[in-house]
Formats: structure tokens, C-alpha cells, sequence
């Protein structure tokens, strides 16, 4: 009977770490280029075979199978990598990515150092100094790695292949890069990806697209659906603890007296 209460109570943290992921998302819905995240979740029968073979505690420490309960288990989160829609701005420094691929920026943190990120967040503007920037002031890089320069006081034209034109002459090119396997890229912030250990490089299909931005690939309507879910799932597990609760106070109040 107790087990039913931690079986209850897991589910409440599950649905409880669901709707944070979802209230993330819905926070984010009107950030350019932001990917949605999920939640999973794993039951007692997915995990039974690894946890009898568990050494994760240390050789001589796993957890005897006994002290297992059949709750669920938060599973892997993970990242939904669909194209967002795009929207014209009419700025030239504003791009957006017509396929799979990401723009190259260089981050520096507050310790100074600097570090290779990828977004699919163009919107980018060009400083008093030539710059090429992000919002939040990281260089842009071109194919060379370096941050892209131009000239403030030319016009500017950016073609589907990343070159980006001044007088009729190619002064640089973006960065577009694209990964063999996205399960080798680990968030960074709210718009920023990073290869970890086994992430493969390969050339982008995308074009680039001058004047275009790409918005955040959450559907509002489908979120608040997951929500209201999410949240008639919880109460549910409530109702189960409190049933179990009531239970229990006849068991040892009542019964006894009898």
C-alpha cells in the first residue's frame, strides 16, 4: 500500500518536470529560432533490466532489485530540431536558414573566454565599427573562422549562398554548418548549440535568406493543450495519494480499535 504512494508521487514529479519543459517553451515562443523541447518518461518494466545490473553506485553499492518501486522515471529530454516559420523583416542583416544547418558565432563568457556556438538565430546587425553581431554582441564568423568585417558606410547585399557583397565585390562569406547527428549537440543558453564528444561536421544544404528571420517552431495552442494534460495528470496522482491517505487512516485508527 505504502509503494502506491511513491508510485503516485513519482508520477507528480514526472508530470511536475513535463510542465516546467512546456512552460520553457511557451516563455520562449516568440524567441527567433528557438527550438522546442520534450520530456520523456520511463516506466518501471523499461528500467528493470538495467537496474539489476546497476554498478553506476560503485561495483559493491547497487541497489538490491528489492528497493525498486514500480513509479515512473523522467526520462531524456530532448530537442525538436522542424523548421520554424519565417517572417520578412526587410532587414538586410536579418537571415533565416532554409534547411538543416547553423550559423557559426563566437561566444565569450564572463571569464573571457571564447568558444564556437551555433544558432539558427540571424538576427544579426552590423556595428558602428563594421562588425557583424549578434543581439547579445557575439562576432559572427565566416568560412575562414574569423568574425566577419565590412565597411559601415557601403551597401551591403547578402546572396542565398552566404557571400555578403559590397561594390559588386564578395567581401565574406557565413559560416553555415551542419552536424551528422544532432544528438551530438548540447543546449547553451536559450538560442546557442555546442558539439560535444562525437559530433561530426558537414556541409549545410540550407540557403541563406536575406531579410527573412526564423521564428520559434512552438505551436502555442498545442502547448497550452500539453498543460491543461499535464495538469488533470497531476491532480490525478493527487487523488491517488489522498485515497491512499484515507486508507490508511482507517487502517491504523479505526481498525486498530476494533
Amino acid at each position: 500500500m505504502v509503494k502506491g504512494l511513491y508510485t503516485a508521487y513519482t508520477g507528480m514529479l514526472n508530470e511536475q518536470h513535463r510542465m516546467d519543459v512546456l512552460t520553457n517553451n511557451l516563455a520562449n515562443a516568440d524567441t527567433n529560432g528557438f527550438k522546442k523541447e520534450g520530456a520523456t518518461s520511463q516506466s518501471f518494466d523499461a528500467i528493470l533490466a538495467y537496474k539489476i545490473k546497476d554498478s553506476s553506485e560503485g561495483y559493491q553499492l547497487a541497489k538490491r532489485i528489492g528497493y525498486n518501486h514500480p513509479g515512473v522515471k523522467i526520462g531524456e529530454g530532448y530537442t525538436d530540431f522542424s523548421q520554424g516559420p519565417m517572417k520578412n523583416t526587410g532587414n538586410t542583416f536579418d537571415l533565416a536558414l532554409t534547411d538543416k544547418g547553423f550559423f557559426a558565432v563566437e561566444f565569450t563568457n564572463k571569464s573571457g573566454e571564447s568558444s564556437v556556438k551555433y544558432t539558427r538565430d540571424g538576427n544579426f546587425t552590423l556595428t558602428q565599427e563594421g562588425n557583424l553581431v549578434t543581439q547579445d554582441g557575439d562576432a559572427v564568423l565566416d568560412t575562414n573562422g574569423s568574425p566577419v568585417k565590412l565597411d559601415p558606410l557601403k551597401k551591403s547585399e547578402i546572396n542565398t549562398s552566404g557571400q555578403i557583397i559590397q561594390d559588386g565585390r564578395v567581401v565574406a562569406t557565413l559560416q553555415v554548418t551542419d552536424f551528422e547527428d544532432y544528438n551530438y549537440l548540447k543546449r547553451y543558453g536559450e538560442n546557442y548549440f555546442e558539439p560535444v564528444d562525437g559530433a561530426e561536421e558537414t556541409d549545410a544544404a540550407a540557403q541563406v535568406y536575406s531579410g527573412y528571420l526564423e521564428t520559434s517552431n512552438i505551436s502555442v495552442v498545442t502547448e497550452m493543450v500539453n498543460m491543461i494534460t499535464v495538469s488533470r495528470a497531476y491532480e490525478s496522482n493527487q487523488k491517488v495519494i489522498t485515497t491512499y491517505d484515507s486508507t490508511l487512516d482507517i487502517a491504523a485508527n479505526q481498525l486498530g480499535r476494533i
